[in-house]
């Protein structure tokens, strides 16, 4: 099967479509430049189809390469025939290719090999083969210096029976389906770790305790609960296997061995249940729960990269004077202004709570300091302190107030000690970085959370027991996709950002910002190619996707890319206007016929795209942000009651449910059952990370800090 088979069967996409986005993929074309630039050759294919042949792509890649290194260990054995190489060349997964090679791997000595060096082959072919009655007469004949009896001889005929038994692909694929359908995933506390008094029960362990002595059916354990029991398992608390119908399985295995009742039927039968229980049972089981770890990781992974999308797309303040606080009792709250291009421009510390207590002095600096910088928005980190210091912001009488924010600081900590950091504020130190994250995300969580690796963000399920390089791969796709989708203020923009400008790259990123620095700000797209080492397909890949306002070129605010000016400039011309005059006049735009400018290179759907930019150019798609408030009278767990409706903010989605922030240190879950009267099957149709909502309180377990939510209402407009 080639390339183009293998995904079309996989995607079901149109071969020609396939087959011209892989020949995008080879010229290093990246997907953000495919989805958007490339619609005529690919056939209009969105982002995620592209990142489906990507990712089919690299398994067909990978398949192929494993095929190649085991035809080469067959050759070298020798037996590699015209027809196994062919069964070889024709396997469409990994799974059918490692059965397949099964007999040919080179083990470590194991007890069928050990009998074949004992001259045992021949008697366990006699016995294979269900013809002879004197099967104990036939063993004596086998006695040499290491068999020095007929129950070894036996014996050592049944362990290659085994092997061949093992090696069947009919009889894998069989027990495979019959695991996949039935098998139980079973666990069992481990003793020297669990405590029956749960007064004294180690509080870790308690995390486990649903799994002490449980079991459901495989297929249906969901991707969070398999990854919980990973992690019991991993850190010690449970022991897990799978639990199969054995006797099923060995009757299954004999209807396909035992041919007829003689006297070769019961050390047939013998041979079976020791190749199941010893080698195939283990073996497949294994494959089983490695495919099932798989299959959560996949699900776990979608579920972060879906939340970090909609927390990286969250919606910005914009361009405003802010000032950001991060909050604190002992050490107080470190304050920072910020103008409207997130520069610092002050910082300090003011301690209004506890143990200090100067509410006073905090709030005369707050004002002075709203003044003096003309601040318009107050953004407040929501960690330790944040409803006290949002109380004392609150009772300021501001001449002009400005917007109060609460802002969450997942992952302002890694910042602040981060490389990034200490290269963008050498002389501040961890505390005053924090501040400036918390501000300058309320402006654009965008540009600043990039900055975060993202699995420190906090807004997945179980992202470290997940595949790290998967994981790492799926995020920054994500990432890519999110700052591509926005677009980016070149001449604004962090080398962090740049990074992901499709084509750019780190270190392109870092020659971007250089020759900033050094030449002054960007004029035109054009300019973009005097930057060191951004060679023609840099160009190509990232134009497109950078922008530069209030520059020579009202196009280059645009997603236009520069290879179409020239369609821009002719449609202007067409209607006696230039191309400036063009932008944003949606009276000429709606009456323009398309058709007149498709050619071999251009068809509608980059056409319509032109026209649908140049209605609203530069203009950012993203909400803006706005303004919440918790309810007031709530400050800790305790004040928490069966049956309150409560203001709250989705700050995680999961599979099961999604966490509501309700302005405590604990989050409440509105569990999947709960988040609407019927059905539901995907939580993200119900809810987005950061909406609003109105939720009605169910449970309070103080002593687990659990809190069970359901949906009221919300307070999306």
């Amino acid at each position: 099967m080639d390339l183009i088979s293998f995904i079309y069967r996989k995607t079901q996409l149109p071969q020609k479509s396939v087959e011209n986005t892989v020949v995008l993929l080879n010229q290093d074309c990246t997907i953000p430049f495919i989805s958007r630039y490339r619609k005529e050759a690919t056939g209009n294919l969105d982002e995620v189809q592209v990142g489906a042949i990507v990712q089919y792509k690299t398994q067909f890649e990978a398949l192929e390469k494993r095929k190649k290194a085991i035809l080469k260990a067959v050759d070298e054995q020798g037996v590699l025939t015209t027809e196994l190489k062919s069964k070889f060349e024709n396997c469409s997964d990994i799974v059918s290719l490692e059965d397949l090679y099964l007999p040919f791997k080179k083990s470590k000595k194991t007890k069928a090999e050990t009998a074949r060096k004992n001259g045992l082959e021949p008697f366990a072919k006699i016995i294979m083969a269900q013809r002879s009655e004197e099967i104990e007469f036939i063993a004596s004949k086998y006695l040499n210096a290491t068999v020095e009896n007929e129950e070894d001889a036996i014996e050592g005929a049944l362990h290659i029976i085994a092997e061949w038994i093992n090696e069947r692909t009919d009889i894998r694929n069989q027990l495979r389906k019959q695991l996949e359908r039935h098998a139980l995933i079973a666990t069992k506390a481990i003793k020297s770790k669990k405590d029956s008094n749960p007064q004294v029960a180690n509080e870790k362990a308690q995390k486990f305790r649903d799994y002490f002595d449980f079991s459901e059916p495989l297929n249906r354990c969901p991707s969070h609960r398999f990854l919980a029991i990973q992690r019991g398992e991993k850190e010690g608390f449970i022991r897990v296997k799978l639990e199969n119908d054995d006797a099923r399985a060995i009757q299954n295995i004999e209807r396909r061995i035992i041919k007829s009742n003689n006297a070769s039927t019961p050390y047939l039968e013998q041979a079976i249940a020791d190749a199941y229980k010893r080698l195939l049972f283990p073996s497949i089981s294994n494959e089983i729960l490695k495919n099932a770890k798989l299959k959560a990781d996949n699900a776990a992974i979608e579920v972060f990269a879906k939340n970090l999308r909609q927390l990286l797309l969250g919606a910005p303040l914009g361009e405003k004077r802010i000032l950001a606080i991060d909050p604190g009792f002992r050490t107080g709250c470190k304050v920072v202004c910020l103008d409207a291009q997130g520069y610092l421009k002050h910082n300090e510390t003011i301690y209004p709570h506890a143990p200090q207590n100067d509410s006073k002095g905090a709030i005369k600096k707050i004002s002075s300091l709203v003044d003096a910088y003309k601040i318009e928005a107050i953004a407040i980190g929501n960690g330790t302190a944040s409803r006290e210091t949002e109380r004392l912001i609150k009772r300021i009488s501001f001449k002009q107030p400005p917007e109060v924010y609460v802002v969450s600081e997942a992952g302002a900590s890694i910042y602040s000690a981060s490389k990034i950091a200490r290269e963008e504020f050498p002389n501040y130190d961890v505390t005053v970085r924090g501040a400036v994250s918390i501000g300058r995300r309320l402006a654009d969580p965008l540009a600043e959370l990039v900055k975060i690796d993202a699995k420190s963000i906090g807004v997945g399920q179980y992202q470290h027991d997940v595949d790290q390089v998967q994981l790492k791969t799926a995020l920054d796709t994500v990432v890519e996709s999110c700052v591509n989708s926005v677009g980016v203020n070149i001449n604004t923009a962090s080398i962090s950002l740049l990074s992901y400008v499709s084509g750019i790259g780190p270190k392109l990123a870092e020659n971007l910002v250089t020759y900033r620095n050094e030449n002054g700000a960007f004029r035109s797209r054009q300019n973009i190619k005097k930057v060191p080492r951004l060679g023609g397909k840099a160009f190509e890949q990232g134009a497109g996707f950078l922008r530069i306002k209030d520059g020579d070129n009202a196009l280059d605010d645009s997603a236009v890319h520069p290879e179409r000016y020239s369609i821009v400039q002719k449609i202007a011309k067409d209607h006696k206007l230039s191309s400036s005059d063009l932008l944003g006049n949606q009276e000429v735009l709606q009456k323009i016929n398309l058709e007149k400018y498709i050619d071999t290179t251009i068809g509608l759907p980059t056409l319509h795209d032109i026209i649908e930019e140049l209605k609203k150019p530069g203009l950012d798609r993203r909400e803006k942000a706005k303004m919440f408030t918790f309810d007031q009278n709530i400050r800790t767990i305790e004040d928490l009651k069966p049956g309150q409706l409560l203001p709250g903010i989705v700050n995680n989605i999961t599979n099961f449910g999604c966490f509501v922030d309700l302005g405590i240190k604990e989050s409440g879950l509105i569990h999947i059952s709960n988040l609407a009267d019927g059905f539901v099957s995907d939580v993200n149709a119900h809810v987005n990370l950061h909406q609003q909502l109105i939720v009605k309180v169910l449970e309070i377990d103080t002593k687990r800090k659990r809190i069970q939510l359901k949906l009221h209402k919300s307070k999306m407009n």
